[in-house]
């Protein structure tokens, strides 16, 4: 074994001694779908269904959506695909495209049902008139992942609003937010920067299921759909993922871990750099970087910082398939972001800091990629504070006012204790 990969297996090791805890003793979380069946299932009996899913809409014994309301006689019509398609496969293109979006989803049959798979991941975002003709009840049952800049969410709030013009049931099958649901960080999106990768104004990391989103969504927002959200029952808003009990399914191909997951709200803003995140890694999203950038020098810049629940590692990884064409095959040098204590952790914070020090570290090779940067970021307020020499303090501080806005707005949503 190399005294690379001997290096790498412990850092990968502290990473999960900080960010990972034993599941709570007794604690059992049972999704939506379960709930569904074993207490509301008048909401899809004699109707016709359709199903909002993928590969994460599992119960507890790994049993998918699809399997356990055939089971029970539910007359499921057709299944609607999201990003990466109804089994997750469906990954980035291998040419071509802008490297900012996974490939189309194409309508068709799932080989493994049978069922009509209509495509909302394509030609359209938002299900079409003649997509819902033959729908009753109109169901969403997809594992998110947390933060604003994840498709899922967006491919539900316009499934609501088609659900609303149309005068069908729109049905929530909630699950655990896997970062768990006590902490909100980042800015909010501003509306004029509403894309299909942040939908409406949220922070970054938003600590809501995707019920209690599409509760805000359908009130605040005023969608104005017949809302039916079915909890998921014992869940709690301090538990993470790994105490519910519940199966880790990839939610994405690139999102291999509850580690990279608890990252992500962070990482996610370099996909508009032209540094990588690791995409193809077992550590996607936990570690950036780039062939020409000083890795060892960037760890000890953010480790100056001494950010609360992180520290920073230098690390070497070569990224590949599934990939975002950046630098693919390559050496990457770059930092690891190690999580020491995730209740206090705040991935924004320590985001915005390696951006600012990333880009000292190499102004003449940086890049935005500006039109993306600015979509993730909710505002093109953030990349003009970096490149006008902002402080990691100037910037974050001008958040706190947006997070205790949404905060109060957010309370009336909530479903969890």
């Amino acid at each position: 074994m190399t005294t690379q990969r001997v290096r790498l297996i412990a850092v990968v090791l502290l990473g999960l001694a900080g960010c990972t805890r034993p599941a709570v003793e007794g604690r059992s979380v049972r999704p939506g779908n379960e709930v569904l069946m074993a207490d509301s299932s008048h909401l899809v009996d004699a109707r016709r269904v359709g199903l909002i899913t993928n590969h994460t809409g599992l119960t507890r014994d790994q049993t998918h959506a699809v399997d356990l309301l055939r089971s029970q006689g539910v007359e499921i019509v057709a299944l609607f695909a999201p990003e990466h398609g109804i089994r997750g496969t469906v990954a980035e293109p291998e040419s071509g495209g802008t490297g900012d979006q996974a490939a189309w989803v194409e309508s068709g049959v799932d080989e493994i049902t049978g069922l009509p798979v209509r495509s909302l991941y394509g030609a359209a975002l938002k299900p079409t008139p003649e997509m819902l003709a033959d729908i009753e009840v109109l169901l969403f049952d997809i594992q998110d992942i947390g933060a604003r800049y994840y498709t899922y969410v967006s491919t539900m709030a316009l499934a609501m609003q088609a659900a609303a013009e149309n005068g069908i049931p729109f049905v929530v099958l909630d699950r655990p937010n896997p970062i768990g649901g006590a902490l909100v960080h980042g800015n909010v999106l501003e509306p004029e920067h509403s894309s299909f990768v942040g939908l409406y104004p949220v922070p970054m990391r938003h600590g809501m299921t995707a019920g209690e989103l599409a509760s805000m969504i359908n009130d605040h927002f005023e969608v104005g759909a017949q809302l039916h959200v079915v909890p998921a029952a014992g869940w709690e808003r301090e538990a993470w993922f790994d105490q519910t009990g519940l199966p880790w399914v990839n939610p994405s191909p690139n999102m291999p871990s509850l580690e990279s997951a608890t990252h992500y709200p962070g990482t996610c803003l370099f996909e508009g750099t032209n540094l990588s995140v690791g995409r193809g890694t077992p550590l996607a999203f936990q570690q950036i970087g780039a062939p020409w950038l000083d890795g060892a020098a960037l760890a000890e810049r953010l480790n100056a910082y001494r950010l609360s629940g992180v520290r920073f590692e230098a690390v070497t990884f070569t990224p590949s398939a599934p990939h975002d064409r950046k630098y693919d095959g390559e050496l990457v040098n770059g930092v690891l972001f190690i999580a020491t204590d995730r209740g206090v952790y705040d991935p924004t914070q320590a985001a915005v800091a390696a951006l600012i020090e990333a880009r000292r570290l190499a102004a003449e090779r940086w890049e935005w990629k500006v039109g993306h940067f600015d979509r993730l970021a909710g505002t093109e307020r953030l990349r003009e504070q970096i490149e006008a020499g902002a402080q990691l303090a100037d910037v974050t501080s001008g958040w706190n006012d947006q997070l205790a806005a949404f905060e109060q707005i957010r309370a009336r949503y909530l479903l969890y204790p």
